[in-house]
């Protein structure tokens, strides 16, 4: 016999639960699309520094940093403009899409005016800004607006843009088209990464023409930091690598390239050029690779004594902890929330864990080969000036004196990097990291376990 009671108790909670999951569906799809309007050139630059609206500059990195991409007149981005590149869309998991675009600094209660010189780029950013509720304006004549000399004031390039290319940029040169900045005649490209050629994994496919760079012609054990000058002159030649030639540096590897780029100009290269996004990247765009190992010419003269920079280097951490007393230099780990809290050293080969004390946590990733904190979606560099403001939360300013370290002198490259990039002073590269200091028994530690949660990195795309 059926208990109708009990069954009408049935039948009433998932009537309840039904209801539940209803109210729930309409509350997630209220967002409806809005509709896109158009601005006129007179209307965007009126609006410029008008606090109702935010301007999106929808463009590739190179393009934001300087590079005067399809053939504008001035280079750079829109003074005060948020970077959301066309890219970013479909590597950002849209269960926090809303969190990510916001935590870029994005308000729902302003007006969004995304502009871009790529008609379909601009399109793409904003049918998404526009599905996820946003009030969209679409400026269509950014390069008219950027062509008039009367707006040059209004733009910003950072004053090493040429460093960041893109594929393109790189392609390019190959093909003897002579790309913005670029006015040499000599050049190489670098697949970056441990190991010797043959056996590299990072290089058994590379773009086509490309040498293997092997990082422990640079550096050494026991504390990694830089081989003596003339060993690394000596590895130099060998590679054909000189003062006056031109550098392209690739790596999967997020800090490989950096560090490199580093110590090249530690020694005195001129002109290094780091390509954004990687072999993915030289891939996406359509370019050739090859599976053959490449052999460089050797050279005899570098065309400069080495270190031509020596004071990009602080090698030791003595040295180092002296101009932290007598210079009140801050400084900033590049290291995973676990190093920084002391639970581990991230290495299999340095024993103690811990930090300099004193030390500010400056954001990195997960672990010793993770720099999450540091890159975008589509697996380019993160906006230097989203990191700044990172650091500005951790009590950094922009006036400080900071010496940038992670474990042996990797991951600080990527921050190093921006710092030049944008022309950050007082910014030093401690060489010597943690694996240094905590050699030295002299020197104070601080272990941070009671730190609490790890700050938020404003970048959670996955």
């Amino acid at each position: 016999m059926i208990d109708f009671k009990k069954t009408g108790v049935v039948f009433l909670a998932a009537g309840l639960m039904l209801s539940g999951c209803s109210t729930k569906n309409n509350s997630s799809s209220q967002t409806q699309k809005k509709e896109i309007k158009s601005i006129s050139l007179e209307d965007f630059t009126k609006n410029i520094g008008n606090s109702d609206y935010q301007f999106i500059d929808t463009r590739s990195d190179e393009s934001y940093n300087g590079f005067k991409t399809d053939d504008i007149k001035n280079g750079g981005h829109l003074k005060n403009s948020i970077q959301y590149s066309a890219t970013f869309i479909g590597n950002v998991n849209k269960d926090k899409e809303d969190k990510f675009i916001s935590d870029k600094g994005i308000d729902k209660n302003k007006k969004v005016v995304v502009y871009d010189t790529n008609k379909d780029n601009l399109n793409k950013v904003a049918d998404k800004f526009a599905n996820l509720g946003y009030e969209v304006y679409k400026f269509e004549d950014y390069k008219k607006f950027a062509d008039n000399d009367a707006n040059k004031e209004k733009l910003v390039s950072y004053p090493e843009y040429q460093n960041l290319v893109s594929p393109k940029w790189v392609k390019d040169v190959q093909d003897n088209k002579k790309p913005e900045t670029y006015t040499n005649d000599k050049y190489s490209i670098f697949e970056v990464s441990w190991g010797e050629g043959d056996k590299a994994v990072a290089y058994k496919e590379h773009i086509k023409g490309a040498y293997h760079f092997n990082t422990d012609w640079v550096e050494d054990g026991p504390v990694w930091n830089l081989r003596s000058a003339d060993e690394i002159k000596k590895n130099l030649l060998k590679q054909g690598i000189t003062a006056d030639k031109t550098v392209i540096l690739y790596s999967d590897d997020a800090s490989a390239a950096f560090r490199v780029n580093w110590a090249l100009k530690w020694a005195g290269v001129k002109d290094v050029r780091i390509m954004n996004g990687g072999l993915k990247a030289w891939k996406n765009a359509g370019f050739e690779t090859e599976t053959n190992v490449n052999t460089p010419k050797e050279e005899t003269d570098f065309g400069t004594k080495i270190p031509a920079h020596p004071e990009y280097n602080i090698s030791r951490a003595k040295e180092m902890a002296q101009k932290v007393k007598d210079e009140g230099i801050k400084l900033v780990s590049i290291r995973s929330w676990d190093e920084y809290l002391g639970k581990t050293s991230g290495y299999d080969y340095i024993d103690k864990a811990g930090e300099p004390q004193g030390a500010i946590f400056g954001f990195a990733g997960e672990n010793k080969a993770d720099l999450s904190d540091y890159y975008d979606p589509d697996g380019t560099l993160r906006n230097p000036q989203e990191i700044y403001n990172l650091w500005k939360g951790q009590g950094i300013s922009e006036t400080d004196k900071i010496a940038l370290y992670c474990g042996t002198g990797w991951r600080n490259a990527v921050p190093w990097f921006m710092t030049q990039l944008t022309g950050r002073a007082n910014t030093y590269f401690y060489d010597g990291g943690w694996n240094d200091w905590q050699l030295d028994g002299s020197l104070p530690v601080d272990i941070n376990k009671d730190k609490g949660q790890k700050p938020d990195a404003k970048n959670d795309y996955k």
